[in-house]
């Protein structure tokens, strides 16, 4: 029988595999570290943001508004560069009922939709100096508001809400769901009523042959998504929740075409929690989440209010939410209190999984609430950080960059499944082959330490 030093090459190199993946299965579940936080003021003494988006420019944008609705509010644009520092800053509106929404990007400026003078509303700002490039309002019906944007072949579809009967609530109105084709300049060409399906149209999202469209059903007790086609014809809609309230206030669509719904519920809880779910491109739960108190206080007490989630390379997603109590009741553990409120973010994996979930505060003891977040280009995410500023929280990668040569099996994460590819080709000559990091002709230990450097 022939002999062979294989085996035992194998058994040290499986086991020192074992030994540098325990140690980097036990640090997935690291959250990211704030790499630099700053705050933006407008013209009033509250500035309340709604909605960031990361910039094709490497910047930020931030939309929402200064002072009280029904008071003294404008809406508020922000852009800032890539380190968080200000670009510029833009007011709109005059008298007191003005929303600024949330914002798409487009080649040639920002589109900015919100409210005016409680007439729906969209802008097209210049990108360098957020010079207005129109401005246009429409009167859907009593108090009403675009909330959101989506580009058609045509020009743009808006979704939103007329006759509101709450139209000093800044989160949900108790309006009549409503959508809007605009053409290219922001001229009105069609709407339509989905009020049979939302009481107040919140995201859009294009995929594939028609759009995704989320928000709260009446008296926001179930959340709501329908799909439509390009005219506006609802092709399927659906509805989820429990046996109280449920709140949708996000919806992110991911590269594979699922659904991802996040807000808060009252459905069998202790108080208000994160309810986060994914859905399959037809609208078939594939499961749902509830989480909160992630610093244990009384939960009875303690309100977890999601307000954005992005889908993340990897077929999960992330959500922005704010934890904190608004009661009498107040609870302090280790120089926190329940009544400073805090960011809450929470990572879910592809089956639901909680990766990571981490609370992040002010050094000077003020509140801190997530509004919104976005993905980066790094790999990590931005935060908009209710501080009675538009707050940028910038916290560091957390994905792979997907362009990563360590991604050899293509899904956006470098880990177990790219290990055992690799170790699949192991020892042999690889001329070309994906496995070859790092060019030799062959695959060995010096592509493993690729992979291992690129790991999640």
């Amino acid at each position: 029988m022939k002999t062979s030093k294989i085996p035992t090459a194998c058994f040290t190199l499986t086991w020192s595999l074992m030994v540098v993946c325990s140690s980097l299965a036990m640090g997935q579940d690291a959250p990211p570290q704030v790499e630099w936080f700053t705050a933006h003021s407008g013209s009033q003494e509250e500035s309340h943001a709604h909605y960031v988006m990361t910039c094709a420019d490497g910047g930020y944008l931030q939309i929402g508004e200064t002072g009280y609705v029904g008071s003294s509010a404008k809406m508020f644009v922000v852009k800032t560069d890539a380190e968080g520092n200000l670009v510029w800053k833009r007011e709109f509106g005059s008298g007191n009922k003005n929303m600024g929404n949330s914002a798409i990007e487009v080649e040639d400026g920002y589109l900015v939709c919100g409210m005016l003078s409680r007439n729906s509303a969209v802008l097209k700002l210049n990108k360098s100096t957020g010079a207005t490039i129109f401005q246009k309002t429409h009167d859907n019906g009593g108090t009403d508001a675009f909330e959101h944007l989506a580009l058609t072949a045509n020009g743009i579809v808006a979704v939103g809400y007329r006759n509101a009967e709450d139209p000093n609530n800044t989160f949900f109105v108790y309006g009549q769901g409503h959508i809007s084709f605009l053409d290219a300049n922001g001229n009105l060409l069609s709407s339509n009523s989905v009020n049979q399906y939302l009481s107040q149209a919140y995201r859009i999202q294009p995929t594939g042959d028609g759009y995704i469209i989320a928000g709260g059903t009446e008296d926001a007790l179930q959340y709501g998504v329908i799909k439509i086609n390009a005219v506006g014809s609802v092709l399927w809609s659906r509805t989820f929740g429990g046996n109280n309230e449920d709140h949708c206030f996000g919806m992110d669509v991911g590269a594979d075409g699922s659904i991802f719904l996040a807000g808060h519920t009252l459905s069998g809880t202790a108080n208000w929690d994160t309810y986060t779910m994914k859905l399959s491109g037809s609208g078939a739960q594939l499961w749902q989440r509830t989480q909160g108190n992630p610093r244990g206080f009384n939960p009875s007490y303690i309100h977890d209010e999601t307000w954005g989630v992005r889908a993340t390379i990897d077929g999960g997603c992330i959500i922005a939410a704010g934890t904190g109590d608004e009661y009498s009741y107040s609870e302090c553990s280790g120089g926190v209190c329940s009544d400073q409120w805090e960011a809450y973010i929470v990572k879910f994996g592809a089956a639901g999984d909680v990766q990571w979930q981490e609370t992040y505060g002010s050094n000077s003891g003020n509140d801190w609430a997530a509004e919104d977040i976005d993905l980066t280009s790094d790999g990590g995410a931005i935060v908009a950080v209710d501080n009675s500023q538009f707050g940028f929280l910038k916290l560091s990668p957390f994905q792979s960059d997907p362009s990563s040569i360590a991604d050899l099996n293509g899904d956006g994460v470098v880990g177990f499944a790219d290990l055992a590819q690799l170790l699949s080709q192991w020892g042999q000559a690889c001329n070309g082959c994906a496995e070859d990091l790092n060019g030799d002709g062959s695959v060995g230990f010096q592509d493993l330490s690729v992979v291992l450097s690129n790991w999640d």
